[in-house]
């Protein structure tokens, strides 16, 4: 029988996904939330998805998105300003963000599970809206290094926890609050920050002042109140703070040249800066510049890791949830077998995300212990790595299920895909955090081990995990190692890591499907390909976002 409507009649097109909790309708989450130590965060945590679940909410991240910044560089007579303008979405998504304590609630609040509650929080953020998650996480990520020195510590730290967001461009001690931003990367040099030609010369080295000549060829979020640079002092290359504001009340020599066109992350401001003679604080010791800033670059890695596994959960669930409403050929996609192999193999590597994100969280809560303190050196760097390198497949392939409604800037999957290679990119490339993790393992003589206890606490728990698990281990302990294996090592480490937390924790269906495609065959180069005994509409209706 042929159906008929009226050529103008919308039909077969699902509602928007909009108007339920990110975190009550992310089953795997909330597990992990409780598991890794923050079950004390969950009812905040709920009304925080809640929020950002919002139609409203998802409307204020598309016009931030659409509506970008803009530089101000001088005022209408030719004085410098080096000011950026924001539509009023990013205010109102910024102050969402503050007012939750996704930029410092650990430090204001750091009972047992912190990082772990502030994790979630972090991760249904990048559901939505990425670009504000630029100034919040070098926010921070900055505590810790300014903590190092007590005079800037006791100036700004009370504004960097406030939980009141400021934007307005005045010294730090007319506001409610403060955020800090970062510039290492030079024209010369990316990653080798060791070329840094930025000068720094003491002109009170008494009290730690020196005067910044130079440039940064990428300036993050420069409407932050505060920056921590690295720049060549006589003994070397060194880390500063450097306010935007000086103590009497004048603007710092930071001369914004232009702000960057970028792929993606294009509510989020990032400029290029020369200094002239600017004003800054030595933290920590000459030529011990990045030993000193690298506090700051593992809690921004571990933001990376959050960042893109939002980014693939929210990508998930626009595709369950336009497969569960679409029809094609007289039957619901989702009840189509292909599209049920596929639905369900983009769901096992969102939920294996957040199983690693999450647990390395929980090493950051735990960094006193000697284990969770090794775990942190190594994993992080390698989920950083890992997940972020999945992102953009997971989000291109959910955008084909979506088809041409996934392509076009309507809806939210265009940008989830725009924003994902930031974060490969940020804070260190692939390359970068492989020879990283490396490095770690070599930090501590039973470093193997203590990192080997994640698998082994699933030892029996499934035969192709234990085979998996048990021939990583001996290629770890192999000296001869190539460098150039590097990227297959953390790829391996962090499929055995997975696994282990899947099969400990995950429903059987879920482990299953993971352990026997990631492990015990060649791996489908395409998502899609799992085997077709496995229980795939329980893997479905788990990753399924529940409507409030």
């Amino acid at each position: 029988m042929t159906v008929r409507f009226d050529t103008h009649d919308v039909v077969n097109q699902p509602p928007p996904l909009v108007d339920y909790d990110l975190f009550g309708g992310h089953a795997a989450l909330g597990e992990a939330v409780t598991r890794e130590g923050a079950g004390w965060a969950v009812e905040g945590l709920r009304s925080w998805g809640t929020w950002l679940g919002r139609a409203e909410t998802f409307e204020l991240a598309r016009q931030a998105n659409r509506h970008t910044p803009v530089l101000q560089a001088f005022d209408r007579f030719g004085r410098r300003l080096d000011m950026v303008e924001f539509h009023p979405a990013w205010h109102a998504l910024m102050a969402a963000s503050v007012g939750q304590g996704v930029h410092a609630a650990p430090w204001s609040d750091p009972r047992p599970g912190a990082h772990v509650a502030r994790a979630a929080a972090c991760l249904m953020q990048g559901e939505v809206e990425n670009g504000t998650q630029c100034p919040t996480t070098m926010t921070y990520g900055a505590v810790p290094t300014i903590a190092k020195r007590a005079d800037i510590a006791r100036d700004w730290l009370p504004k960097i926890l406030s939980r009141r967001y400021d934007p307005a461009f005045r010294p730090v001690a007319d506001k409610t609050g403060a955020l800090i931003g970062m510039g290492m990367t030079e024209k010369q040099g990316g990653s080798d920050v060791r070329t840094n030609a930025t000068e720094a010369r003491a002109i009170d080295p008494t009290d730690g002042v020196y005067r910044l000549i130079g440039h940064k060829w990428f300036f993050s979020a420069p409407m932050c109140d505060a920056f921590l640079v690295l720049a060549q002092a006589p003994a070397g290359l060194s880390c500063f703070f450097l306010p935007r504001w000086l103590p009497d009340g004048t603007p710092n020599q930071l001369r914004l040249q232009r702000l960057k066109d970028k792929l993606g992350n294009r509510s989020n401001a990032s400029s290029e800066v020369e200094f002239h003679d600017a004003t800054a604080w030595l933290i920590g010791e000459e030529g011990r510049g990045i030993p000193t800033i690298i506090e700051m670059a593992n809690f921004t890695r571990l933001d990376c890791a959050l960042s893109s596994t939002g980014l693939m959960r929210q990508a998930v669930a626009q595709a369950v949830h336009h497969a569960g409403h679409r029809t094609a050929f007289q039957r619901r996609l989702v009840d189509q077998p292909l599209m049920r192999n596929v639905l369900a193999d983009l769901a096992i590597e969102a939920e294996a995300a957040v199983a690693l994100a999450m647990r390395t969280a929980r090493a950051f809560d735990r960094q006193d212990e000697p284990a969770e303190a090794a775990f942190r050196r190594i994993v992080t760097p390698a989920v950083k790595y890992w997940v972020c390198k999945r992102a953009p497949v997971l989000i291109g392939e959910a955008m084909e299920v979506l088809g041409g409604n996934g392509y076009v800037e309507d809806g939210p999957i265009a940008r989830l895909y725009r924003e994902a290679p930031v974060n490969s990119i940020w804070e260190g490339s692939g390359n970068v955090m492989c020879l990283d993790m490396m490095r770690g393992f070599g930090r501590a003589a039973d470093a193997i081990d203590m990192i080997a206890a994640e698998w082994r606490a699933a030892k029996g728990g499934d035969a192709r995990l234990d085979r998996f698990a048990a021939a990583l281990e001996a290629d770890l302990r192999n000296p001869a190692m190539d460098e150039a294996v590097l990227r297959r090592v953390a790829e391996r480490l962090m499929l055995a890591i997975s696994g282990a937390l899947l099969v400990r924790h995950a429903p059987g269906a879920v482990a299953d499907a993971f352990c026997a495609s990631r492990l015990d065959r060649d791996w489908g180069t395409a998502f899609g390909t799992l085997p077709a005994s496995l229980d795939l509409q329980t893997i479905i209706d788990r990753a399924r976002p529940i409507a409030a």
